[in-house]
C-alpha cells in the first residue's frame, strides 16, 4: 500500500512541478461552436447555447450562472458505442467501465497528406509504417489521427470544406484500417480533430461512416473535434477521458486531458 500512495504522490508532485504537462485537447464551447450537418431530411443536433440566469444583478446579486443547451455531439464530444445501430446493444455513456476512460495515446500524423487531399483517409498500412516506428499498438490505448484540421474551426467555410458536389470534404480512416485497429489491436477508440470520427465523404462507402458502425460494433468509442494533437508524442501520452454520466447516453461534450512528460 505505502508503494501504491508513493506513484500517485509522485504524478502529483510531476503535475505541479510541471514534470508531467497537462495538455488540454479539447475546443471551447460557445455558441460559435460548428456542429456536424445532416440533410434535412434527418434530425440535426443543436449547436451549444448559453442563457444567464443572472450575474450579480437583481436576479442573484450574489451569484453568476447560466443555463445551456447543447447535443450530446457537440464541439469536442465523446461517442459511446449505442450512438450507432451496430452498437446499438453496447455501452451508452453511463455505463462505460471507468477503467476505459484513461488510456495511453498514440498519435498518427497524416496532416500532410490530408494537405494535398482533404479526403485523404488513415490505412492500413499508414499504421503499420507507424508501428515500424514505435512498436505495436497496445490493447486498451487512444489512436488519434492528426489531420491539421482543427487550425480550420473557427472558419466554418474550411472546417466543413463543402465541394461543388455539396459533400463535405475533410479526412477519416479507411473501413479496413477500422477494423484492423478494432479487432487485430483492441484499442479503446479512435480520435479525430474534423466533426465526426468518419471522413466527409463517408456517407457513399459501404458501409456509410464505417469507423462508427465497426467502432461501436465493436463496443469502442470515438472522439471528436481534437486539438493541440501537435503537442502529444507519437506514444507515450497518456488520455483521461470523462463524459458526462447521461442516463443511457449515445454521447456527451468532453474535456479531454493528456498527460505528457517534458
Amino acid at each position: 500500500m505505502i508503494v501504491k500512495n508513493n506513484i500517485l504522490e509522485e504524478l502529483i508532485k510531476s503535475i505541479g512541478d510541471e514534470t508531467i504537462e497537462v495538455v488540454d485537447l479539447s475546443q471551447t464551447l460557445s455558441e460559435n461552436t460548428p456542429v456536424i450537418q445532416l440533410p434535412e431530411s434527418l434530425a440535426r443536433t443543436a449547436g451549444f447555447k448559453l442563457k444567464q440566469l443572472s450575474k450579480y444583478d437583481e436576479k442573484g446579486p450574489t451569484s453568476y450562472w447560466n443555463d445551456f443547451v447543447a447535443g450530446e455531439h457537440c464541439g469536442t464530444h465523446f461517442d459511446a458505442p449505442i450512438h450507432w445501430i451496430s452498437g446499438r446493444d453496447n455501452d451508452s455513456v453511463d455505463r462505460i467501465p471507468l477503467k476505459n476512460m484513461i488510456g495511453q495515446a498514440y498519435v498518427i500524423d497524416i496532416s500532410q497528406e490530408a494537405k494535398q487531399n482533404p479526403d485523404y483517409c488513415l490505412t492500413v498500412e499508414d499504421i503499420q509504417l507507424f508501428e515500424e516506428r514505435n512498436g505495436s499498438i497496445k490493447e486498451h490505448s487512444w489512436v488519434l489521427i492528426r489531420s491539421g484540421w482543427s487550425n480550420y474551426v473557427s472558419d466554418h467555410e474550411k472546417f466543413y470544406n463543402i465541394g461543388q458536389d455539396g459533400q463535405p470534404h475533410t479526412p477519416g480512416i479507411t473501413k479496413e484500417a477500422s477494423i484492423f485497429l478494432a479487432e487485430e489491436r483492441d484499442i479503446l477508440g479512435v480520435g479525430v480533430e474534423t466533426v465526426g470520427t468518419d471522413a466527409g465523404i463517408a456517407g457513399t462507402f459501404n458501409p456509410p461512416f464505417p469507423n462508427h458502425h465497426y467502432m461501436h460494433g465493436a463496443n469502442k468509442y470515438g472522439l471528436a473535434q481534437l486539438t493541440n494533437l501537435e503537442r502529444l508524442p507519437e506514444k507515450g501520452a497518456i488520455l483521461i477521458v470523462n463524459p458526462l454520466k447521461i442516463e443511457n447516453g449515445s454521447g456527451s461534450p468532453v474535456r479531454v486531458l493528456a498527460l505528457v512528460r517534458n
